[in-house]
This record gives structure tokens, C-alpha cells and sequence, in this order.
């Protein structure tokens, strides 16, 4: 195992508060450095920690300029510690997390904040910079032999491809991405924190736009505005401070892109799957447990082709039963392992910089038995699963101790 990628109980990390925003879109108008102060704020409460005590801090975010993280918390408190701005695409706030646990674990700080936001326009994803290379330049190629381009958005071509590349090998229907995004609107309905929490049908998602491939729109996340944060601590910090110990960190692993996203002529490898599943492997390694262990999944759905993908990359299912997997109901209450209970990035929405932490939130909440509505009966093991193209795949289980 590599040390420098994943890691399993050393020094035990604990996550003793989390916070967010109700996430909203564009037009709502909301700002990053009010949204990134409000979900710390929260964060901080709910472990009744106050910010002096923070030792170090690790902000993220993808569209914004340089120090934004300071603009937030500046807000919060100027107690001279430092802050780190992280940004890895769609998994910068896992990244940030990563970052704050690995702080923790090492003994370099005894109590660190992890924050996200994002501040997103309508439309969808675009570059910011078009004088220089593109960090994605080096996808086109191998895209290019497997697919026609089109003038339209760069992700949906990728993950449209890939979903494409499912159903060519395995007979995936339509239908069966039509009802992950169903699944995501019925969960996200007990979400207050959720932009889409109207119910929707199969009839409605494939009537909606086509975009490309096998994906409409409503199998497509919204841009959205929003924050999240997390306060992880040691157990002698926590104890100290009479602080709430009954969620830690149990393994965790991060993994970039290795060459068969480049050489294998596979759509689901280009978007990441080899990187989540190198990532899950870690963690469950780690941490002695099986994926049929996990009781609740938040996964990075960000189109719903993706969340079946990833299914398979995280092995809660075999690789090209995902469709099963979906048809027998194992993804939702009363099946094998509900996921997203949240309702993902497909309904909550997906701020890029606080959908890591969000799902932070969302399993900490699981695991704590607070999750109101949303509640996975008995929820004993969380894994949260985020991840970035250009490219970064963070992994993270989480435990609720006796």
C-alpha cells in the first residue's frame, strides 16, 4: 500500500462537526465568501469548537481567484493560522478533507477546518483560460478515436461517451439511467438542503433536452452555488474538549490518473473509473471491510450515467451488472447499500468545491442517526466517493463508533 496515497488508523481522526448551506442555483445570487463564512460558522457549531482553536484550515474551491479561502474565513475569525486554497475539479473538496485528515493523522495539528464553495454561473462547465494549454488537452486524443466531438459541453460528451460505452458492451437500456436520476429526485425530496426536490418520471427524464449520448438533461447535474465545511480533530483533542467522538475517519485514499486512462480505448476509463477503483481497493484494504460491508454510499453522480458507472468502479456491484443493480432496487431503501440518500449531485446539486464536503456532511449526519427522513436504518459504515477530471479520485470511509 502506498503510504503517500491512502492511509488506515494510525493516529485516530475524527469528525466532530460539519455544516452547510442550503445549496441554490445561479440566479439566486449568492455569494462565495457568505456562503464559505455561513457553512464554517456551522461547522464550528455543531462540534462546539470556536475558531480560535482551529489550527489550520484548507479551503477549496474552482472558480474564483487566487485566496479565496482567506475572503471567506477572514469573515469568520483573523486568528493568523494558515490557510491553504485547494482546487482539483469536481473532487477539490475531498481534497481539502484529505488534506485536514492528513494533518490530523500525522500529529502536525491536533483540530483542522476543511472548507468548500463555489459560486457558480448558469450553463454549463466551461474553461476560464483560452491563451494556454488546457490541463484536459490530454483526453482529447485519446476521446478522439473513440468518439466524434460536437460543440457540446465537454463533460456531458465524456461521461455521455462513457455511459455509451456501457450500454455497448453490457445492453444497458436508456430506461435504466432514466431511473437513477427518478431515485435521485425521490431522495433529495427529504433534503432541505436540495435544489430539485420535485418528484420526476422515467417519462419525464427522457422526454427532457438530449445533450449527448445517452444523457438528457435532467440525467445531468445543475451548476449550482453552495458550501460545506468539516472540523476533523484527534481523539486526545476531542476528548480534552468534551467534544462528539462517535464519527471518525476509518481509511481514506486519493488516486491521480495512471496510463490505462489514456491507452485503454475505454469511455469509462477516460472519465475516471480505473481511479476510483484503485482508490476503493485502498480503502477498503485499509480498513480490514468489503464493499458489502458499507451500509450507505455518497458517489459522485454528477451525470447519471456516472452513478451507475461508479457502482461498479467501487465494486457494490459486479462490473457490468449495474443495470441489475439498479432494476432490483439494491441502490435505494431496502435494498443492499443506499446511495445518495442526500439525492447526489443530480438533485442536491453540485457546487464543484463543496460537493466533497457536502458529502461529508451528509454521511456524518447518516452515521450519527440525524439524518431525519433520509435515514439509513442501522448505518454503521459510510463511503463517500469524489472525483475530478484532469484528474483526482478521493475515497473515503467513515465509522460510527460504539
Amino acid at each position: 500500500m502506498n503510504d503517500v496515497r491512502s492511509t488506515g488508523a494510525t493516529r485516530a481522526v475524527h469528525v466532530v462537526g460539519v455544516g452547510m448551506v442550503p445549496f441554490t442555483r445561479p440566479s439566486a445570487g449568492a455569494r462565495y465568501e457568505r456562503m464559505g463564512a455561513d457553512a464554517a460558522r456551522e461547522a464550528l457549531r455543531d462540534a462546539g469548537v470556536d475558531y480560535s482553536l482551529i489550527q489550520q484550515a484548507y479551503a477549496g474551491w474552482v472558480y474564483g481567484d487566487s485566496t479565496s479561502g482567506q475572503a471567506a474565513l477572514y469573515d469568520v475569525g483573523l486568528t493568523g493560522i494558515p490557510i491553504l486554497n485547494v482546487n482539483n475539479n469536481c473532487s477539490t473538496g475531498s481534497s481539502a478533507l484529505w488534506l485536514a485528515r492528513q494533518a490530523v493523522e500525522s500529529g502536525a495539528a491536533d483540530c483542522v477546518l476543511a472548507l468548500g464553495f463555489e459560486q457558480m454561473a448558469n450553463g454549463a462547465l466551461t474553461m476560464v483560460y483560452n491563451d494556454r494549454t488546457s490541463p484536459l488537452g490530454r483526453w482529447d486524443e485519446p476521446m478522439a478515436k473513440l468518439q466524434e466531438p460536437t460543440n457540446g459541453p465537454f463533460a456531458a460528451q465524456m461521461f455521455g461517451g462513457a455511459g455509451r460505452e456501457h450500454m455497448e458492451r453490457y445492453g444497458t437500456s436508456l430506461e435504466t439511467f432514466a431511473k437513477i436520476s427518478v431515485k435521485a429526485r425521490k431522495h433529495a425530496a427529504h433534503n432541505p438542503y436540495a435544489v430539485f426536490r420535485d418528484e420526476i418520471t422515467v417519462e419525464q427524464v427522457l422526454n427532457s433536452p438530449h445533450i449527448y449520448g445517452p444523457l438528457t438533461r435532467l440525467m445531468c447535474c445543475p451548476p449550482t452555488c453552495g458550501a460545506a465545511a468539516a472540523v476533523v480533530c484527534s481523539a486526545d483533542f476531542a476528548e480534552r474538549h468534551g467534544l462528539d467522538t462517535s464519527v471518525r475517519v476509518r481509511a481514506q485514499a486519493m488516486t491521480t490518473d495512471t496510463p490505462s486512462t489514456f491507452d485503454s480505448g475505454d469511455m469509462r476509463k477516460i472519465v475516471g473509473y480505473d481511479m476510483s477503483a484503485a482508490a476503493a481497493r485502498d480503502v477498503y484494504e485499509a480498513a480490514g471491510v468489503g464493499p458489502e460491508d458499507v451500509d450507505v454510499v455518497e458517489l459522485h453522480d454528477c451525470f447519471s450515467t456516472n452513478e451507475l458507472i461508479s457502482y461498479e468502479a467501487l465494486g457494490l456491484t459486479p462490473e457490468g451488472e449495474g443495470e441489475k443493480f439498479v432494476a432490483d432496487g439494491d441502490n435505494t431503501y431496502g435494498g443492499k447499500v443506499v446511495t445518495n440518500p442526500s439525492g447526489g449531485l443530480l438533485s442536491k446539486g453540485h457546487p464543484l468545491g463543496a460537493t466533497g464536503l457536502a458529502q461529508c456532511a451528509e454521511l456524518v449526519w447518516q452515521l450519527r442517526g440525524t439524518a431525519g427522513a433520509r435515514q439509513v436504518e442501522g448505518a454503521r459504515l459510510a463511503l463517500q466517493h469524489n472525483i475530478g477530471l484532469g484528474g483526482a479520485a478521493v475515497v473515503t470511509l467513515y465509522e460510527k463508533v460504539s
